[in-house]
């Protein structure tokens, strides 16, 4: 066997883990893009969203909210979108020596810096592997994402009426699915508890957002205090899943 042969293995195998990534994460944003037109915005904005933010939590969060109060909720929804977004500068600064050492790389590489090109890159022990994994992963999902989103939007659009699908309620459902695979340590799941509380008993009397974002202080003051969480196994990087 040629003296580079175990390397381009290790890189095709990590091009196939990459790539079963992509394929796994595009497929959601059939329902980003079918909720979004659902709850409110066109086929156009839909797709600028998914090119522009380029996060699926903070997307779906950003719907979910807008969906709840229109255009009046549209601060609230921002903020929260950007709550979500923030663990990005994490990631940012856990991949900027591995992305390369010139400001143009990581100028490039910060709109693809997401859970999943993060996670694909620092699973790998070679420095060269990691950067195919991140690179191969943040621009495939990329593509596929936005793809999906204009397929999810077209299909919403012409199923017209939200309410008469049950699409009215689908942004909530489908953020608690990217949740629940997260809920498996007692810290995860008193954060999601508290903030679940705090925004049940808020929605009644605060403007459709606000909820959303109080409770989000709740989950970081729990968080920071590491409630119930002393005897959690520490994380080894981010999981897997939608951005």
């Amino acid at each position: 066997m040629p003296a580079n042969g175990p390397a381009v293995t290790a890189e095709r195998e990590v091009w196939r883990e990459a790539l079963g990534v992509v394929l796994a994460t595009s497929a959601y944003g059939i329902s980003f893009g079918a909720l979004a037109v659902a709850s409110g915005l066109d086929v156009w904005q839909t797709c600028v969203l998914s090119l522009l933010m380029f996060t699926g939590g903070s997307q779906f969060a950003f719907v979910g909210v807008f969906a709840a109060g229109g255009v009046s909720a549209l601060p609230s929804a921002i903020a929260s979108a950007a709550l979500l977004g923030v663990r990005n500068v994490a990631y940012g600064m856990r991949m900027s020596p591995i992305v390369g050492t010139t400001p143009r790389r990581r100028v490039a590489a910060a709109h693809f810096t997401i859970d999943e090109s993060t996670a694909v890159a620092i699973s790998q022990t070679d420095p060269r592997l990691r950067q195919v994994g991140f690179w191969v992963t943040g621009i495939g999902i990329f593509i596929g994402w936005n793809i999906t989103t204009l397929v999810g939007a077209l299909v919403g659009d012409v199923l017209g009426d939200p309410q008469t699908w049950g699409l009215d309620a689908a942004a909530a459902a489908a953020f608690l699915a990217l949740l629940w695979p997260r809920l498996k340590e007692r810290q995860a799941i008193a954060v999601g508890i508290a903030a679940a509380v705090v925004a049940a008993s808020l929605t009644p009397v605060l403007m459709p957002g606000l909820p959303v974002l109080v409770a989000a202080v709740v989950a970081i003051v729990v968080g920071w205090f590491n409630w119930l969480g002393r005897g959690d196994a520490p994380a080894g990087g981010p999981r897997e899943g939608v951005s």
